[in-house]
């Protein structure tokens, strides 16, 4: 098999390969708007396995490379950067390291999601960034009401509200401003309603989301979303390790014997981390024990930021044992951060 490193950039990319016949490394720049690249692999005399670091521009690299059956590794960019030794960094020396850590076996390989889960990833994430424009949109709205002291906080969405808002007297471009801002309320609402629809079928169709929702306060969306970001659950031995992959463990800066924690490493998907402090709110409304530690936490620290995120973590940690459950057939013995269920039934007392 050729074996080949990629440095991949949005107009080209800068390849190492190592011919199996005589030994020899090939360097070589590779123009995408030309074909360039494409003339390259489809000419290839064997398969190839290709390494590049993880970017969010190869989608179509991905299926180019599939149709000339070809394999695509993709690679973990932050461990790729730290085992490079030299500081000169150029395109032709990040191939070379590619090159290197697929030859050495030392290629940090991640899974990837198949393309339909991606897929599915976008139409969560439309309507996600659909629904936080439409709560910017709403608080404009908001803020021009409060401006002419009208203050009804959600009751503004009411009929009754929305027609004194409309009612309104202000200036010419605040007036045409609301005007602009209700037209884009109301070509928002159903678009996100449509999009409700579609991901409670797309919920619906998948067995690990219907289990997940079973959980309280976690809805379509938070599930289907969970599941997506996860994957396989077996790639995840304990809780922790999954906390660490959502971005909600707290950084730390250690040395010396002291221990420095700081605030959450936010290293993960930031969509995931949005929807699992939203369920966390929640969550602790209706959750006996979720509610008595969000209240202890929100006394001693002060304010109710650090509660939400603590909350989100714990129901992280949650739905990842749902998972672990639902994907044994024997349930797995609990460990050290999951959730707070014993392990074997209390014997009844002898009276």
């Amino acid at each position: 098999m050729i074996i080949i490193g990629c440095d991949f950039h949005t107009r080209f990319q800068q390849i190492a390969m190592l011919d199996p016949t005589t030994g020899e490394i090939i360097e070589r720049r590779l123009e995408h708007e030309n074909g360039e690249e494409e003339k390259f692999y489809a000419t290839l005399p064997s398969p190839a396995r290709v390494g590049m670091e993880a970017t969010i521009h190869a989608p179509w690299f991905e299926r180019m490379l599939r149709r000339y059956h070809h394999e695509l590794w993709i690679g973990d960019a932050a461990e790729i950067r730290a085992a490079r030794v030299r500081k000169q960094k150029t395109d032709s020396r990040d191939a070379l390291h590619l090159l290197d850590l697929l030859l050495t076996n030392r290629f940090p390989q991640i899974w990837t999601p198949s393309p339909a889960e991606r897929d599915v990833s976008q139409m969560l994430r439309h309507r996600h960034k659909l629904v936080r424009f439409r709560t910017s949109v709403m608080n404009q709205l908001h803020g021009l009401a409060i401006s002419q002291g009208l203050c009804r906080k959600r009751k503004l969405w009411s009929r009754v509200g929305r027609r004194e808002l409309e009612a309104l007297a202000l200036d010419p471009w605040a007036s045409r401003r609301r005007q602009e801002l209700l037209q884009l309320l109301n070509q928002l609402n159903p678009w996100i309603d449509d999009l409700d629809l579609a991901v409670e079928k797309e919920a619906e169709c998948r067995a690990a989301a219907l289990h997940l929702m079973k959980e309280p306060a976690v809805g379509p969306v938070t599930a289907l979303a969970f599941v997506l970001t996860i994957g396989p659950v077996s790639r995840f031995h304990r809780s922790k390790q999954v906390v660490s992959y959502l971005g909600l463990n707290p950084s730390e800066e250690s040395s010396g014997g002291k221990q420095r924690l700081g605030s959450i490493s936010k290293q993960g998907n930031s969509m995931m981390r949005h929807l699992l402090v939203e369920a966390a709110q929640t969550a602790s409304k209706f959750d006996p024990e979720l509610r008595r530690y969000y209240q202890q936490l929100k006394f001693r620290r002060g304010h109710s930021g650090v509660a939400k995120v603590a909350i989100a973590r714990k129901l992280a940690v949650r739905l990842y044992w749902r998972l672990r459950e639902a994907a044994q057939s024997v349930p797995p013995a609990r460990m050290q951060g999951s959730p707070s269920n014993p392990m074997v039934e209390e014997s009844p007392s002898l009276s």
